[in-house]
């Protein structure tokens, strides 16, 4: 998900108290290529920081992130970095990204002070930072694993591992993304008007609302999210055809290619409440007052019904990508895009990813987004020993309240970026002051 843009509003709206102690005139850090760079932030007062949080993302710029200043304010060190394929998905080659993260931890580790280092996976930072970590705890035997669409270099090997990991409503990977909001409807990758009308999300007759939340029959969703998969598995089969082309020397150009894919606006929780409408059993959930239930967690999200216009757009309903920006970072085999996906058949996996690792982990979902269910699986596969789970009440993706959200239910949500990072501070300081 692309919110470098919505991240910089959230920024502004939710600050706060955290801008009393954080660092008012954060330090700007080159690093190389010249695309990667940071902002350091430290508080403005108050004792030197011991624990240092590293937040990054695939294409977005992370140096505003609003945990940034969040957590600085409360007595951390915050390195926010752009990677090297900043704001630009067709550059990306997903796996040269923990290159970007590697000198980041190594930065943070010579800070006078600094003896553990977090990473944030907020969003798509979380496969980012994921498979980082399970790379450096396990070698490029994870990364370049045969079943693998697209491998790592050795290039990788080495990488020095975090002592920690906070994800921030992260997504299961750009990869599950990307086959979510593919339109099954589309039949013909050469000609976007050739539909079955039958797998039309937007058609009333299936379902479709245009004035709120859609509805759905389980036996239409059951060919709709296999209908995806068989989509991304026709994309990904002619993207490796195109890939040996080019090695063999038949190909138009001789390094990478041009790779379109049309109608990605069909992702159904984003107007449909039939599809993860929250957490499968009772799980902690911080109430706008700051106190902590359990129980069974239902999204509050609105629909966003303006997908049906923008499925069919070149600017919001079509994915511009080369080869290796496809394979690496938007393809993943399945046979079912939400129950049945060969996790590991991908890099940019957060599922995957999170098997590999030990170290202590905190896994929050934010309650006006779609990515609860997501995270309750990020959860449960976890190997780590020390793991945590918690939903913040009425706080969208960005981690701000959801106002659109309070006009239907009725309750406010004014705290959730403070409680979200009250809990975060709270976990921190236990495991690593």
């Amino acid at each position: 998900m692309k919110i470098s843009t919505i991240a910089t509003a959230a920024l502004v709206l939710g600050l706060g108290a955290a801008t009393a102690q954080a660092q008012s005139n954060p330090r700007y850090i080159q690093f190389q290529p010249s695309a990667t760079k940071g902002a350091l932030f430290t508080p403005d007062n108050g004792p030197a920081p011991t624990v240092a949080f590293l937040t990054i993302h695939r294409t977005s710029n992370f140096m505003n992130m609003i945990g940034n200043a969040q957590l600085s304010s409360r007595g951390f060190m915050v390195l926010g970095m752009n990677p090297r394929s900043d704001n630009n998905e067709a550059s990306v080659n997903f796996e040269e990204i923990a290159l970007d993260i590697k000198q980041g931890v190594e930065f943070l580790r010579k800070q006078s002070g600094i003896s553990k280092v977090i990473l944030i996976g907020f969003s798509g930072g979380g496969p980012s930072t994921t498979f980082y970590q399970a790379t450096a705890e396990k070698g490029v035997a994870f990364c370049q694993d045969p079943n693998k669409l697209t491998k790592c270099s050795n290039a990788l090997a080495g990488l020095p591992p975090a002592d920690g990991m906070l994800l921030l409503d992260a997504h299961p990977g750009n990869t599950v993304n990307s086959m979510r909001s593919l339109d099954p409807s589309a039949i013909d990758e050469n000609d976007p008007s050739k539909t079955d009308a039958s797998l039309d999300p937007f058609d009333p007759k299936n379902g479709f609302n245009p004035s709120g939340h859609s509805t759905y029959t389980p036996e239409f969703m059951d060919r709709y999210f296999k209908a995806q998969a068989a989509r991304m598995n026709r994309l990904i089969d002619k993207a490796l055809a195109m890939r040996e082309e080019i090695k063999q020397g038949k190909g138009k150009t001789s390094d990478d290619a041009p790779f379109i894919v049309y109608r990605n606006r069909a992702r159904m929780m984003d107007f449909s409440m039939s599809v993860h409408p929250g957490t499968t059993r009772p799980q902690k959930l911080i109430k706008n007052d700051g106190s902590i239930s359990t129980e069974v967690v239902r999204s509050v999200r609105v629909g966003l019904a303006d997908n049906a216009r923008l499925n069919r757009t070149l600017s919001r309903g079509t994915m511009f990508l080369t080869l290796t920006s496809f394979l690496s970072a938007n393809a993943i085999r399945a046979k079912d895009s939400i129950v049945d996906i060969d996790w590991c058949s991908a890099n940019n996996s957060t599922p995957c990813a999170l098997k590999q690792i030990s170290v202590p982990i905190l896994v929050t979902a934010m309650g006006g987004h779609y990515f609860i269910a997501d995270n309750e699986i990020h959860y449960d596969v976890a190997a780590s020993k020390d793991k945590d789970f918690v939903v913040v009440e009425g706080a969208v993706h960005e981690q701000t309240p959801c106002e659109p959200c309070s006009k239907i239910t009725g309750q406010s949500y004014s705290n959730a970026t403070k409680n979200l990072y009250d809990y975060v501070a709270k976990w921190a300081n236990a495991r690593f002051k």
